[in-house]
């Protein structure tokens, strides 16, 4: 699918199979280690422009039928809705990874034999390019993931049909995920797949990335712009 611009990211022609479940808690809790970096003014905008850049390009991907969001933020919601996302509430309101147990849950009440994967929503340099490598690889393993660039945490974790996800993002996830039986994702060249954004650190390094359209405007508008210089994303 081509896009121009400012023409919505959805995928209206798809061709892949996979369904996405991205969670995001509401926006005022949010990222709320960027803080130091872009204040707390900042930090909300910042963590829906993350949302909105890694939807969008989400729904760019081929392999990519539709993206499920789970939040209880109602202009996240509104805003991932004018993308194309699915957006349901919250419901457990136990936890990433409860909300990402629902997800799935609410993937597969609609598609049974869906081939399904969790992605972090803070990926807002995430190409769908690197994306469509990260699936077709998947689609050879019961349950992959991909670990983050700090080789500490998850960024992706995919279930195929008929396997439970069994999500156990947050922390030291990488070694859980390890645990449960779930292979880790042998490949090079997919750093907008690993390059979450936690703190000061990890947002510039998305930005040598190059990011989407939303985190560039928002980071643009910062008092330090010289030191959060977004390099548009390739």
């Amino acid at each position: 699918m081509k896009r121009t611009e400012g023409e919505i990211a959805t995928n209206t022609d798809p061709t892949g199979s996979w369904s996405l479940v991205v969670p995001l808690k509401p926006l005022a809790r949010a990222k709320s280690r960027l803080a130091p970096t872009t204040g707390d003014a900042l930090r909300p905008r910042l963590a829906l422009a993350f949302a909105r850049d890694t939807v969008a390009a989400a729904l760019s991907c081929p392999a990519v039928l539709d993206v499920v969001v789970v939040t209880d933020d109602a202009r996240a919601g509104a805003a991932l809705t004018a993308l194309g996302a699915r957006v349901v509430p919250d419901e457990p309101e136990s936890g990433l990874n409860a909300a990402l147990a629902h997800g799935a849950r609410t993937v597969r009440a609609r598609r049974p034999r869906a081939a399904l994967a969790a992605l972090n929503a803070d990926l807002p340099a995430l190409r769908p390019g690197e994306l469509a490598r990260v699936l077709n690889y998947s689609a050879e393993f019961p349950r992959t993931f991909v670990t983050d660039a700090a080789g500490i945490g998850t960024t992706f974790l995919s279930a195929a049909p008929g396997v439970e996800l069994r999500p156990s993002f947050g922390g030291p996830s990488r070694a859980r995920h390890l645990d449960s039986g779930a292979v880790e994702a042998d490949l090079t060249g997919i750093d907008s797949v690993r390059q979450d954004v936690d703190t000061g650190a990890d947002l510039r390094a998305a930005l040598a990335l190059g990011v989407g359209p939303h985190t560039a405007e928002h980071t643009a508008q910062h008092p330090g712009a010289g030191i959060l210089r977004a390099v548009p994303r390739r």
